[in-house]
């Protein structure tokens, strides 16, 4: 008998946890109309159960005990928005074991320890669903899972952290410094007191550690994946990155070829005329390049209560329809069957081709430009353009080059040898260009 009503219990009741009350109270309706089932939220537990929250809750449903979730015979679905990796791990695990399926925005937890997750939910036939967990509201994965999975992917670019966007973004336009711009982020909420996990490039490398196993079906260690932040990035550099055309975001990069991938996050240089250039503020984007699909782009709002809390919903009622239909774990978790998950090796980043923009800074006088080019043509790196501007300044000057195409660790020995010189009295500014996408 097809049964008319599921129960559904929450772990973790703050802003997330908050949003997605509201989207049961608020469309209840449309929720059972496009599920078929009514979907109700029976249990929630978090450790403050004296905060409002400013959604009302009947008598009984909010609980300081987690095994009232996690234990209960009668939920069918657990949500996880607790965040970090403890107790998150134990709690998902223990629900597992008691056969309930698993929705969950914690990129950290997927990307850390999502293997272990897999292999129990596979064991005990129940599904876990991650959508939040990357783009907020955007349905990039259920997207590679299900409608573009015909596709072989080669690519997977994504701006997946609004508040390093909107601080490079408030740079780009006001030509300001970091330091202000992250001041400015913290008091409008778009960053935490302690940003680290943004501004370091750890939050989106989570991200991209997740899409890039879906789309390639490989696993990703996420130790192993190059992560740099924005906190380097000057308003100096976005300003020559805009008088040659470019502008600089933290780009999240995936890409599969011959028989290896490279998942890398740090700034990057994209030319002004593509659309992930024009993704700004505190918006997401993913661009994908399939065979068949060619490219594609997925925008909007890749953070925030409602958007989130969107997601989590979609991956509720998803898992709500497969149970009614007898459909459980229909779609693999990660994308492919699991015997079919391969391991790739990963390329390190001194065996990545890029184009660099190279900024040194060094004494004003004749021939130093010579000395850095027959450095750089000693380690097989040529020029492609430079800007060398008037020096205002006694003691020093800006010589920003762009190079062709060449080999990480061919440009990180030249650095190493120019950085040595008398005539440079900075370390050099690299960031690296991106512009020959598929």
């Amino acid at each position: 008998m097809q049964k008319t009503q599921l129960n559904v219990g929450l772990l973790g009741f703050g802003t997330i946890g908050t949003g997605v009350v509201q989207a049961f109270q608020k469309n209840a309706e449309v929720i059972r109309q496009r599920s078929g089932v009514e979907l109700r939220l029976t249990r929630i537990a978090d450790l403050d159960i004296t905060t409002d929250r400013g959604v009302n809750l009947a008598e009984g449903v909010l609980t300081s005990d987690a095994d009232a979730v996690l234990t209960d015979p009668d939920i069918d679905i657990v949500i996880e928005l607790i965040g970090g990796y403890k107790p998150a791990l134990q709690f998902i695990l223990k629900a597992i074991e008691n056969g309930k399926h698993i929705v969950t925005a914690n990129k950290a937890l997927m990307a850390v320890h999502g293997q272990e997750i897999i292999e129990a939910a596979n064991r005990a036939n129940v599904d876990v669903l991650f959508e939040a967990a990357v783009g907020g509201g955007i349905p990039v994965i259920s997207s590679i899972k299900e409608n573009l999975c015909a596709n072989r992917f080669s690519t997977v670019l994504g701006i997946l952290n609004g508040t390093c966007n909107f601080i490079l973004t408030k740079m780009t336009n006001e030509g300001s410094d970091f330091a202000p711009v992250l001041a400015e982020a913290q008091q409008l909420g778009y960053a935490e007191a302690d940003p680290t996990f943004d501004i370091e490039g750890v939050d989106t490398a989570h991200k991209i550690a997740l899409l890039s196993a879906i789309c390639f079906g490989t696993r990703i260690d996420f130790n192993q994946v190059y992560t740099e932040g924005i906190t380097k990035v000057t308003a100096v550099d976005i300003d020559f990155a805009k008088q040659m055309g470019y502008k600089i975001k933290l780009l999240a990069i995936g890409k599969q070829c011959e028989g290896a991938v490279e998942v890398r996050v740090h700034p990057t240089m994209i030319p002004q005329s593509y659309q992930l250039a024009e993704v700004d503020g505190v918006f997401n984007a993913v661009r994908l390049s399939g065979d068949f699909l060619g490219p594609a782009m997925l925008y909007g709002s890749g953070a925030g209560m409602a958007a989130t809390a969107s997601a989590v919903m979609g991956d509720v009622m998803s898992i709500a329809r497969n149970i009614c239909s007898g459909a459980t774990s229909r779609t693999p978790i990660m994308g492919y069957c699991p015997d079919e998950i391969v391991d790739l090796p990963l390329r390190p980043m001194s065996e990545i081709i890029s184009h660099y923009y190279l900024r040194f800074t060094t004494v004003d006088r004749t021939g130093v430009l010579a000395q850095l080019s027959t450095i750089l043509g000693q380690h097989d790196i040529s020029i492609q353009s430079m800007i060398q501007p008037e020096s205002h300044a006694s003691d020093s000057v800006p010589i920003v080059l762009m190079t062709h195409a060449a080999k990480e660790a061919d440009i990180t020995s030249a650095l190493q040898e120019i950085d040595q010189l008398e005539i440079v009295q900075e370390p050099t500014c690299l960031i690296r260009v991106e512009h020959d996408l598929d």
